[in-house]
């Protein structure tokens, strides 16, 4: 154990009576580097601090989900994000490439069934392996793993906590990457007690069944569009606009897709309570925001997708003296993400205007170490970072939508090149392509620099990074 001694809470309430000789002194810590939170950027950060040789720990505790749902080392994109929710975004697309089969001469029995319980078993066990590889890979790097809830006593000083484990570390440099977690509602009676998030959704080992997703993020559009993939009866709750934040014609694309492939979208309206009934369904009941009007349906489950928060509420940042921005919770950070004190640093979803995508925050955490210890300068590039929707007509873009050019620069001053396509897979199958569109956004004057680029249809992922390297 690296905790430096044990007490009581009594003492641990008082920062300085439980120390070392050694933590006393104030030329020296237990750690080089101290890592708050164990997901992408936090580990990435650890391991690339350790290749210089210096003393690293890593703090990591999983906060349960209100319903219960917890898991292992390696953050939200390993456990409850980017890798299960792409896993089951390819079990929806098999079923879809077992429809286009028999076009292509293979003989496939109907109807097809989609077990939930053996794709969800398969999905878990990958990703405990992924928990135990991290483990390992901070083993091997000598990194310090302590599974153990961090919070502020002082600048230097983390108290780690865990079920009667209590730990109080130093540390020269702390590095904060604690992510974010989904939000509920407050304002409507049942949501807490009987809705789930993307937390949970996951780890359930029975199907969903008719799923209400309430909300219009990528979260929600990506988790709707696999349900409906896997043959499940779901719905779209949405108060405004589809994809908030990406370019509106294409966020309409994708959502016309899902809406004419199975997925039901209840639009300009919003949940006002959920009851359970003695059947053990759920009544939601929402009301239409344009008339006023009240209606309600029956779900098995009801998932909320109403953004996330970030996970800073128990760190105590006041203690250490860390600046928030008060409306959003997030870490003021700059340029080499330096919060308000110059040793602590923050880093991927907790961090204010950062994009909340897992390759940035591991990309930020490699580089705050190897400007820490390697005598490296160069600063994280926030500029045209690709991003991916993986609804079930992928949407990948990279760079400014075409609201974003027209407000930076003038709507004379921007030039819009635009095609639909049709994919030479979808022929054959004669599969519907209205939806599969490429647009590029250009700057008018001079040689037309590209602002930016936006693509749906299959594998969009794949093919937005490739032209990614090229507009940087």
């Amino acid at each position: 154990m690296a905790a430096l001694c044990r007490a009581s809470p009594r003492f641990l309430r008082k920062p300085g009576l439980c120390r070392t000789a050694r933590a006393l002194s104030s030329e020296k810590h237990e750690y080089d580097l101290l890592v708050v939170g164990g997901g992408s950027g936090g580990l990435a950060c650890a391991k690339e601090a350790s290749q210089f040789g210096k003393k690293v720990a890593v703090l990591d505790y999983v906060e349960p989900s209100p319903k219960g749902t917890k898991w292992g080392l390696g953050g939200t994109c390993v456990n409850v994000g980017c890798i299960p929710k792409k896993l089951m975004h390819q079990a929806a697309l098999l079923g879809s490439s077992l429809k286009d089969a028999q076009r292509y001469g293979w003989n496939v029995s109907y109807p097809v069934n989609h077990d939930w319980s053996a794709m969800s078993k398969a999905v878990q066990n990958h990703v405990k392996s992924l928990n135990w590889g991290h483990r390992v890979q901070l083993q091997d790097k000598k990194v310090k793993y302590l599974n153990l809830k961090g919070s502020f006593v002082d600048p230097h000083t983390i108290r780690g906590l865990m079920k009667g484990k209590e730990a109080l570390l130093t540390a020269e440099n702390i590095v904060l990457a604690t992510g974010g977690r989904p939000k509920y509602p407050t304002n409507i009676a049942g949501a807490r007690e009987y809705g789930i998030t993307s937390d949970d959704l996951f780890w359930l080992k029975r199907s969903p069944g008719k799923t209400l997703v309430v909300g219009a993020s990528y979260v929600s559009l990506e988790c709707a569009g696999f349900l409906a993939g896997l043959g499940l009866n779901a719905t779209v709750m949405m108060r405004s606009i589809p994809l908030r934040g990406f370019d509106q014609q294409m966020a309409t694309l994708v959502a016309d897709h899902m809406e004419g492939h199975g997925t039901r979208f209840l639009k300009k309206c919003s949940p006002t309570k959920v009851k359970k009934g003695e059947n053990g369904r759920l009544r939601v009941t929402w009301k239409y925001l344009d008339s006023g009007k009240e209606k309600s349906d029956e779900f098995d489950t009801v998932m909320w997708a109403v953004g996330r928060a970030p996970d800073t509420q128990t760190l105590n940042l006041e203690m250490a003296g860390v600046k928030t921005n008060p409306a959003t919770g997030k870490i003021i950070v700059d340029a080499r993400e330096t919060t308000s004190v110059p040793h602590i640093y923050a880093i991927g979803d907790i961090t204010e205007g950062r994009p909340e995508l897992t390759p940035t925050a591991i990309a930020a955490g490699k580089l705050v170490a190897q400007r820490l210890f390697g005598q490296s300068a160069e600063l994280m590039d926030y500029d045209n970072v690709p991003t991916t929707v993986f609804t079930p007509l992928e949407y990948g873009c990279v760079g400014l939508s075409e609201e974003e050019a027209a407000g930076r620069f003038g709507a004379d001053h921007i030039e819009v090149y635009h095609a639909f396509y049709k994919p030479l897979e979808f022929t054959v199958a004669e599969r519907d392509a209205a939806q599969c569109y490429i647009k590029m956004v250009c700057l008018r004057q001079q040689e037309q620099r590209i602002l930016g680029l936006h693509f749906i249809g299959p594998n969009a992922g794949e093919v937005i990074q490739g032209f990614a390297l090229g507009i940087k």
